[in-house]
C-alpha cells in the first residue's frame, strides 16, 4: 500500500489525443493524480468538471492535474471533448497503474462483489514524493480540499 512520504510509482501510459505521459517527466511540478471509475458516469463527470472549473486555480499553485481510469483513449477523447476538460486523461487499460497505486479494489454493490477502481487522489510533490492521499473519495467538496493541500505543499 502506498503511503505519504513514499516515492510515487512512475509509469508511462497512453493519454487522450493518442499522446503518452511518463509521470517522472512532470518532476519539478506538483501533480494531482486522481483515479476515477469510468468516463461519462455521474460521479466521475461531476468530479472531472470540478477539476476543470478550478483548473486555473491549480495552475496558480503550479499543480498539474492528471486523471486516470481504465477507459480507452477513444472514450477519454469523447469524455474530454464533451465536457471541455483542459487536463490530461491517462488510459490504464491493463490496470497496472491502478495496481501500483492500490486503487484496484474489491467493491460491493447490492451484495454483489466485483473489482473496480476506488476513487482516490494523490498529491505528488516536485521531487516525486507522495505528499497527500485521499482514498474512498466522496465527490462533494473533494476538489476544494485537494486545491487547499496543493496550495500548502
Amino acid at each position: 500500500m502506498l503511503n505519504v512520504g513514499d516515492q510515487a510509482p512512475d509509469f508511462t501510459a497512453e493519454t487522450d489525443g493518442h499522446g503518452e505521459l511518463t509521470l517522472s517527466s512532470l518532476r519539478g511540478r506538483k501533480v494531482v493524480l486522481y483515479f476515477y471509475p469510468k468516463d461519462m458516469t455521474p460521479g466521475c463527470t461531476t468530479e472531472s468538471c470540478e477539476f476543470r472549473d478550478t483548473h486555473p486555480d491549480f495552475a496558480k499553485v503550479a499543480a498539474e492535474v492528471v486523471g486516470v481510469s481504465r477507459d480507452t483513449v477513444k472514450r477519454h477523447d469523447k469524455f474530454k471533448a464533451k465536457y471541455g476538460l483542459p487536463f490530461t486523461l491517462v488510459s490504464d487499460e491493463d490496470g497496472s497503474i491502478c495496481e501500483a497505486y492500490g486503487t484496484w479494489v474489491e467493491k460491493s454493490l447490492y451484495s454483489r462483489k466485483y473489482m473496480g477502481i476506488e476513487r482516490a487522489t494523490f498529491l505528488i510533490d516536485e521531487a516525486g514524493g507522495v505528499r497527500h492521499i485521499w482514498r474512498k473519495v466522496k465527490v462533494k467538496g473533494h476538489v476544494d480540499a485537494v486545491l487547499a493541500a496543493a496550495g500548502e505543499a
